[in-house]
């Protein structure tokens, strides 16, 4: 039996790895416990993992700045895809979202990761063609 509930610190190593096992999901420094666990603090409530007799299986983290809300690092275990387990916590996450009044949900998916976009759009999901992402880095490490 899988049961999904929210995410927490102490989950990090279990997440970490299922997310560098995850094909099409880059992990940067600003992954780093200490990163992850100021997210989870400030977004209390909105990051959830699946877990399967003690294993996390599943994981995905969400945060929001108050009008938004951002959907990052969704990942289930290869052995455990294919019963709807990512529908499932993008479900939660979407209606933690909700109940903070946030009806507007944005995501990043590389554009090589046809798997993932084919994944989201079966959700409802729509790709925004008309924006262009921009980033800005004030520190010297290129893998933040």
């Amino acid at each position: 039996m899988v049961i999904v509930r929210e995410m927490d610190i102490a989950d990090y190593d279990s997440v970490i790895a299922l997310w560098c096992q995850t094909e099409g999901m880059s992990i940067r420094d600003a992954d780093s416990r200490e990163s992850i666990g100021r997210y989870l603090e400030r977004n209390s409530g909105l990051s959830f993992v699946a877990e399967s007799e003690s294993e996390i299986v599943g994981a995905v983290l969400v945060g929001t700045d108050g009008r938004r809300g951002y959907l990052q690092h969704l990942a289930v275990s290869p052995k455990f895809r294919g019963q709807r387990l990512g529908c499932e916590l993008v479900s939660t996450s979407l209606d933690a979202l909700s109940k903070l009044g946030i009806p507007k949900t944005h995501l990043f998916v590389y554009n090589d990761n046809v798997s993932a976009q084919q994944f989201y759009e079966k959700l409802g999901w729509f790709p925004r063609d008309e924006i262009r992402i921009y980033s800005f880095n004030s520190s010297s490490n290129s893998n933040v």
